[in-house]
């Protein structure tokens, strides 16, 4: 799997040569270039996502180089220059036109490829931040005109701007990422990244490392609260945090500043914490499964969405949206509901939300070839949920926590499995959980995606 196309530019054959093998191991495509001439032509050619540069060549040096590509504004590339002669002032000269990080020679090939990595993947994030920017405003919008909804809009415009941490509390289904992303575009730090972590997704050993960040050898790795600087940092099953790591939370909530796991310098923290759970956090405290300091420190703004059964008037036209949505996102055709099957809607209780909502819709716009949706496929639909009633082997309140919440999370994947016929990356979107802690997960629990 090809993992990015990277631009190695460098005069000396022997050290292009090393890199390029190294690289092309761990699954980057290499192009190399040998002065800023062939530079020029192959990232004109290539396109590379990143170009690793060394200062000093025969006809031009990299910092030159690197300056004509942003004058040009046609730099669309990560750069990391590369140097055995380098000194501070070119290091911040070469910062200063938009070099990513600046490595010393000779290289340390460990530190080169962690570098490489941690760039791209930060240059990942961004693109999605503006992706998601992007979007219309519509997409963030918490949709209805129900009293329950307009209060929680008022709620949300009150303190937007703010920096208080805010913790959301909504039944499983109701969408929280959606009202975090609402309260994020309403605040001062708008243009600023939304950073969505699922903190039960975070593996056990190493949740503070993918929080915090850690240092090794030198090198150093973002983790999503540094990723976050300036704008929003949204954690989704906070209950599910790790005793160990909530002290450190807490510790950089209470100070407005963290260390990287085994660092030493303290980072300033800027950046807005929004924190959701479906469960009672205060019972959590009491059962010592949280922190109660934390809970305070995440509770001063609690924000508590209704279940879609409490503002149901809005069935009508949140159908309408997600119909839109669906149509527009996956290019499926339009159809529309009939006033039968709208108001057999709105007498339903939602015990899934609004995530049951827009599963249906899409099985019904998928299914469906007629131009409108009637009561009785509505009715079909319906009957068609999968029971919320579990078998007595699963559903047995004699075994451990642990063993029981395992036995749950495999029958949930694998019915995930199932619905999205194998497709790992479905589930990840389905689930709120990033690949490769879904892949994780999987293996942990024993379920093989292949059968």
């Amino acid at each position: 799997m090809n993992k990015g196309n990277i631009l190695v530019v460098d005069d000396e054959p022997d050290i292009c040569n090393l890199v390029r093998e190294i690289l092309e191991d761990e699954g980057f495509e290499v192009n190399l270039a040998g002065n800023g001439e062939e530079a020029n032509i192959q990232r004109e050619k290539c396109n590379p996502d990143l170009i690793l540069l060394d200062i000093w060549m025969p006809d031009i040096d990299g910092i030159s180089l690197l300056k004509q590509w942003n004058d040009a504004g046609d730099l669309n590339s990560l750069v990391i220059m590369m140097s055995g002669h380098g000194t501070v002032e070119t290091a911040v000269e070469a910062t200063r036109l938009g070099a990513y990080d600046f490595l010393e020679k000779p290289l340390s090939l460990a530190k080169l490829i962690l570098t490489i990595k941690h760039a791209l993947e930060r240059n990942k994030l961004q693109s999605e931040n503006l992706r998601l920017r992007q979007y219309s405003q519509r997409s963030v919008e918490l949709i209805g005109k129900s009293k329950p909804i307009l209060n929680l809009k008022e709620q949300i415009e009150r303190i937007a701007n703010h920096n208080t941490p805010v913790l959301i509390i909504g039944e499983s289904g109701t969408d929280k990422e959606l009202v975090a992303r609402y309260l994020h575009s309403k605040s001062e730090s708008k243009d600023g990244p939304f950073v969505s972590v699922s903190v039960s997704g975070l593996s056990d050993n190493g949740s503070g490392v993918e929080l915090f960040g850690k240092e090794s050898d030198g090198a150093s790795y973002t983790g999503y609260l540094q990723q976050a600087e300036g704008g929003t940092l949204f954690l989704k099953d906070i209950a599910d945090m790790d005793m160990a790591t909530q002290a450190k939370f807490h510790s950089a909530l209470e100070s407005q500043s963290f260390t990287r796991i085994d660092g030493v310098q303290s980072i300033g923290l800027n950046t807005r914490i929004i924190a959701a759970t479906r469960y009672s956090l205060d019972e959590k405290v009491t059962q010592g499964e949280f922190r109660d300091e934390l809970f305070f420190q995440l509770n001063v703004i609690p924000l508590k969405i209704p279940p879609l059964r409490e503002h149901f008037e809005d069935v009508p036209e949140l159908l309408e949206f997600y119909v839109n949505y669906f149509v527009e996102q996956d290019g499926l055709n339009y159809r529309h509901f009939t006033t039968a099957a709208q108001n057999r809607l709105r007498t339903y209780s939602w015990p899934g939300n609004i995530r049951e909502l827009k599963n249906m819709i899409q099985r019904l716009l998928i299914l469906g070839s007629n131009d409108s949706i009637e009561l009785e496929e509505v009715e079909t639909s319906l009957g068609e949920q999968p029971s919320t009633r579990y078998s007595d082997d699963l559903y047995n309140f004699n075994m451990p926590l642990r063993e029981a919440r395992e036995r749950f999370e495999k029958a949930y994947l694998e019915y995930q499995l199932k619905q999205a016929n194998g497709s790992v990356s479905k589930i990840a979107k389905a689930v709120g959980m990033e690949r490769t802690h879904l892949y994780r997960k999987l293996k942990s629990l024993g379920i093989d995606i292949k059968n």
